[in-house]
């Protein structure tokens, strides 16, 4: 457990966990390019609706890789997650990669206190300390397993302070700090594997940038916020 930073994660960002989504309350939409080998090849879009103690929080994403003018590889989605105040309730979503069909449906047993899901690939229970795997909430931080958003399976993660950095987005420049984010077990295959660098801007409570890389470099970076 010691290679679990979270404490210093916790202290570092000096966040309550269970005042959460009131950090999103003031946002409506925050805009991602989605880039690969620096080209703009997508987007990926977070809107957010309040009623009463409910958050809606929509996820659409969708890019495409072309090789000589032909699509060789193309994923379109769209998610949605409801909180009650600051609890997870629900999530689902359908996503499209390559004409083939992935899907999550995701709710929350109260009586039991765990997640049930069903996904493309899993089916079953899970605990309750998972977040769903999305760049618009810096809880994915601050856990050891994440729940894909693409296809419901969980995937266990180590996360680690780097250092506190300033970047340039957009013409702005933002202090951030600078994290990895790494399966815990990183003997599985290359392409099930996390490995993420991610950019957290505390001020906004905003992942600003996240990079990796698998069949090219890949940079998911904020565009806009409102």
């Amino acid at each position: 457990m010691k290679k679990f930073l979270f404490l210093i994660i916790l202290l570092t960002f000096s966040l309550n966990s269970n005042a959460h989504m009131a950090h999103y309350n003031k946002f409506s939409k925050i805009e991602m390019e989605v880039l690969r080998n620096g080209e703009v090849i997508g987007y990926n879009y977070y809107f957010f609706k309040k009623d009463l103690d409910n958050t809606i929080v929509t996820n659409q994403f969708k890019f495409t890789i072309k090789l000589f003018g032909a699509s060789i590889f193309e994923v379109e989605s769209y998610g949605e997650e409801i909180y009650d105040k600051d609890k997870l309730i629900s999530f689902n979503s359908k996503t499209q990669q390559n004409k083939k069909d992935k899907y999550v449906q995701l709710k929350l047993n109260d009586k039991e206190n765990k997640y049930e899901i069903k996904g493309s690939s899993y089916t079953g229970s899970a605990s309750i300390e998972n977040v769903i795997g999305n760049w618009w909430s810096h809880k994915i931080l601050q856990t050891n397993s994440q729940i894909s958003p693409i296809s419901g399976s969980i995937k266990e993660q180590v996360v680690t302070f780097i250092k506190k950095e300033k970047i340039e987005l957009y013409g702005n420049t933002y202090e951030v700090e600078h994290f990895k984010l790494t399966s815990k077990d990183m003997s599985i295959p290359e392409d099930k594997r996390l490995n993420f660098d991610i950019w957290f801007n505390k001020k906004n409570a905003l992942i600003l940038k996240v990079t990796y890389s698998r069949m090219g470099n890949w940079e998911y970076r904020v565009k806009k916020f409102e």
